[in-house]
């Protein structure tokens, strides 16, 4: 099967591809026995794994931005007691069941399996910001999760506006994970611009309205299909946080067994990294896309970049013509394209995951910068001027100069 079965993701991972990757665990490894230790690679970012079973199974659940492991032993009386690890997946982790004799690359964690030949689920991580703990405690940082705990989610914000957390904009609000655990770039951006929410306004100008539409939801005059019209007429801030996620995870848009993952998560996004619209970089370095106004805390000194437009030029195909020959290589190449994250992606959630726990601004990076000016372009000599110029030189060669 090559690489085999895999749960792995184009972008920075957020809360549904954590979802997602429990839910493959879950299917794939549910039939299976396990056995033996676990192995880790030398580089890997975290602990050695102390435990050793004969036969064991592997369970997995997810929270925000956490996913958690289980190893059972499946005779409990004879096996050891059950261990848990945590994971962070960082900027490229992801899980993969494969045979144990064609690993991946950069498979820092190894669970073998006792059927013959053995196979691996294994947690690979080539850029190794993922890392694992021993232990079954979520951090105790993040707050509840917007999607499998969303009730206590929404009172853990409502209830705690007075929080200097929300002085700030509310696009840097969306990514404190002590308030919304499992929202990332991507999700923010498309939250915001969905209720037409300028990114810097501020948090809790946002949040405190929401107080307002809370009581008028329950309105005990309001009948329960009422309620339910009305909530599903005008979502809030919070359910967006709750029910976009969930559309992601519903549409398995980020399904790695499809080779059109990325350009299907693509087509899903209205406002992330999409042509026409504007970004700002927040005060933490993070950029933001949206519509519109960005809102009155704006960062001072920037101006709104627009994402360019691809412009493709239509011509007319000669119906005569023959098509033209596509190599191998060249339909290797085109199937990488489609799948492959921009530059511009990469370096931005690499930032991303460095600051994710970071809530202020970062220092000391800009000082020392130069700012790089191009040098203004000569004008160019029309076609002509430089045709009358080289006759010139040929026939005036050897010759004196005029007195």
């Amino acid at each position: 099967m090559g690489l085999g079965l895999r749960c792995a993701v184009a972008a920075m991972p957020e809360c549904p591809e954590l979802h997602l990757a429990g839910r493959f665990i879950n299917g794939a490894c549910g039939a299976l026995v396990f056995a033996g230790g676990v192995e880790r690679s030398p580089v890997g970012r975290g602990p050695e794994v102390p435990f050793r079973c004969e036969a064991y199974s592997i369970s997995a659940v997810a929270r925000g931005k956490e996913l958690r492991l289980t190893l059972s032993a499946l005779d409990a009386a004879a096996g050891p007691p059950p261990q848990d690890l945590v994971f962070r997946f960082g900027m490229s982790g992801s899980f993969r069941l494969c045979p144990a004799a064609e690993l991946p690359r950069h498979a820092h964690l190894r669970f073998l399996t006792r059927e013959s030949p053995p196979r691996a689920l294994c947690f690979v991580d080539p850029r190794r910001f993922g890392s694992w703990r021993l232990g079954d405690a979520w951090q105790a940082e993040r707050g509840p999760c917007v999607i499998s705990e969303y009730q206590a989610f929404r009172e853990n914000v409502l209830k705690n506006l007075d929080d200097r957390a929300f002085d700030k904009p509310i696009c840097e609000a969306l990514l404190n994970q002590k308030y919304f655990n499992g929202i990332g770039n991507y999700l923010r951006a498309e939250i915001l611009y969905r209720l037409k929410i300028p990114p810097f306004e501020k948090a809790r100008t946002v949040l405190e309205a929401l107080k307002e539409q809370e009581m008028r939801k329950k309105d005990p005059s309001l009948t329960l299909s009422k309620k339910v019209k009305l909530r599903q007429e005008n979502p809030d801030l919070l359910e967006l946080c709750h029910t976009v996620p969930k559309e992601v995870i519903a549409a398995e848009l980020l399904d790695p067994e499809h080779t059109d993952n990325y350009a299907a998560f693509k087509d899903w996004l209205q406002c992330y990294l999409v042509p026409g619209m504007s970004s700002l970089r927040d005060r933490n370095g993070r950029t933001i896309w949206f519509q519109g106004q960005p809102g009155p805390m704006a960062p001072k000194g920037q101006r709104p970049r627009k994402t360019p437009r691809k412009k493709s030029p239509q011509v007319k195909a000669d119906p005569e013509a023959p098509s033209p020959k596509v190599t191998p290589r060249a339909a290797k190449q085109r199937r990488k394209a489609a799948v492959k994250p921009l530059k511009s992606e990469v370096k931005e959630e690499e930032r991303e995951e460095e600051e994710e726990e970071a809530d202020g601004p970062r220092k000391g990076r800009a000082r020392g910068r130069r700012k790089v000016t191009a040098a203004p372009a000569l004008p160019e000599v029309p076609l002509s001027v430089r045709r009358s110029c080289r006759t010139s030189a040929r026939r005036g060669k050897g010759a004196a100069p005029d007195v």
